[in-house]
């Protein structure tokens, strides 16, 4: 392991994420509002909409309409999901940031219940987005493995099965000519802890050391921070979060569906320890409190309700 980097990066995906799981609408309206006072606090990267079926993610119904409501902040990227050709086209009509991402879901089922399709299926579909994207002149440098630490359905999976699934993608990279920087792991159901953490990425690390990781961690079981932490230890730099602990993943088949890390509890740890992160944590705290409001429920958020220690500091000097 190696010593904590001393900066990270922090991708926000409460509007994107966040949202989907919420039973009841958001007004599109709310969302912007969320988004813009997101970008007030330092923030570089959020995540904003996803261009989906809105038969399968009603909430995301609305993406036109919230990305062309945005008022875009310089320095920020403002960006959207897409899982396939149809959504990429959409994306590439409005106004928001398109990542150039190819990747692969490592459970078969999970697939099919995300994607609406296998694995296989799925890897074949992803080489139209991949045309369109060289067509279109966007850099295509990053990878992903989705459902990397364990699956709902299928319960336990290999580390040897996840490599095969990142040998994979690497494969259809070269097929399309392009050279894959970063990976990211994401976790949506929930099965990551601080073993399997290292484990993984010291393999992957193994076999592809030029590879950069990068991680994203739900905390449906409670292990997302403790996880984010031995990420931290391993050199990960960049980590995506939500705000508040806004979100869930409406195909993780639990009931206890949870976010990802929560970005304002993830800062403070980082903070602590002398990692920096660029973002005013009180600033964050305030969207915390903004995002449940909007969603009429508490959030498992604990910095904003225990605050940060800026006020008792400054009160016992």
């Amino acid at each position: 392991m190696s010593d904590l980097p001393k900066r990270i990066v922090i991708e926000e995906e409460g509007p994107r994420e966040g949202f989907q799981i919420e039973p009841g609408p958001v007004a599109p309206a709310d969302k912007v509002r969320l988004i813009e006072a997101l970008a007030e606090t330092g923030l570089e990267r959020i995540a904003c909409v996803s261009y989906v079926n809105p038969r399968r993610v009603p909430s995301m119904a609305d993406a036109e309409q919230v990305a062309a409501a945005i008022r875009q902040k310089p320095g920020v990227r403002y960006s959207a999901l897409f899982l396939n050709r149809q959504g990429l086209e959409r994306a590439m009509a409005g106004p928001l940031s398109v990542a150039g991402t190819m990747g692969i879901t490592a459970s078969d089922t999970f697939a099919r219940k995300n994607l609406g399709k296998s694995v296989e299926d799925a890897v074949v579909e992803q080489r139209g987005s991949i045309a369109l994207l060289k067509e279109r002149g966007v850099k295509i440098d990053a990878g992903y493995v989705m459902g990397a630490f364990g699956c709902n359905y299928e319960g336990e999976l290999s580390t040897a099965t996840i490599l095969q699934r990142v040998a994979t993608v690497l494969a259809e990279a070269e097929i399309a000519g392009v050279t894959l920087n970063t990976l990211k792991l994401t976790d949506a159901m929930g099965w990551a802890t601080p073993a399997s953490i290292q484990r993984l990425i010291g393999s992957i690390r193994e076999k592809w050391p030029d590879l950069e990781i990068t991680l994203h961690l739900h905390d449906t079981r409670g292990t997302g921070l403790a996880s984010a932490y031995a990420g931290l230890r391993m050199g990960v730099r960049k980590f995506d979060a939500s705000v508040g602990g806004l979100g869930g993943c409406p195909f993780a088949a639990t009931k206890g569906a949870a976010g990802n890390i929560c970005t304002e509890d993830f800062a403070f740890m980082c903070e602590e320890m002398g990692v920096e992160t660029g973002l005013d944590l009180d600033a964050l705290v305030e969207c915390a409190r903004l995002a449940e409001s909007i969603v009429g429920h508490p959030l498992p958020g604990h910095v904003m309700r225990g605050g940060t220690h800026t006020a008792v500091r400054a009160a016992t000097r």
